[in-house]
């Protein structure tokens, strides 16, 4: 399998970008957006001057358990710069998931509970929902954060969407918000609750 077909395979399709997409970002944006891959993994990123958003992570069943994202993560963390991902909001039904919170949790990532992330799916066309996990070696706040996330939602996920679409993406006030009053229960604090339940 291709770098591609391993993402398409592992990643719901409502949080897939299209190949042409990745393609163009690679090629067009080339001092932006970049591949990371190996037998075992693909890590997909966007690396501006002040922060590093983390698109997409891949590790083969093969080599769970063994390190390898962790590996990758302290690759990114080595550049010194705020890291900023998307997660799926945990399913208890869904292992996965689950299994990715707690590992971006042990590494150090915190919830951003004050950012709302919403957006229509161009695949789909349903409402789809994401939290934003982020690891700060400067304890950035969380306002800075929404703005870090505000530049790469217009840079990369919606970087020529209606050539590759045939419709655009939702403007990115519509997308992203930020309440200080937004959910105060947190997504990594749920989880320790449901373990040691």
């Amino acid at each position: 399998m291709n770098w591609f077909e391993k993402l398409n395979e592992y990643f719901p399709v409502e949080e897939m970008k299209s190949k042409e997409h990745m393609e163009a970002l690679l090629k067009e944006k080339s001092d932006l957006y970049y591949k990371d891959e190996g037998e075992h993994h693909v890590l997909m990123y966007a690396e501006f001057d002040s922060f590093i958003f983390i698109d997409y992570v891949y590790v083969s069943t093969a080599s769970r358990g063994q390190g390898l994202g962790h590996k990758l993560i302290e690759k990114m963390k080595a550049k010194k710069k705020p890291i900023i991902l998307e997660v799926e909001p945990v399913d208890y039904d869904d292992t996965d998931s689950e299994k990715r919170l707690r590992f971006y949790q042990r590494e150090g990532f915190k919830h951003a509970q004050s950012i709302g992330y919403t957006r229509r799916s161009l695949a789909t066309d349903e409402m789809n929902s994401m939290e934003i996990l982020y690891w700060s070696p400067e304890d950035d706040s969380e306002e800075e954060i929404y703005e870090k996330m505000k530049q790469m939602y217009t840079e990369i996920h919606t970087y020529k969407d209606e050539e590759f679409y045939g419709k655009a993406y939702q403007p990115v006030d519509e997308v992203l918000t930020i309440d200080e009053d937004r959910g105060t229960e947190d997504i990594l604090d749920e989880l320790d609750k449901s373990k040691n339940s």
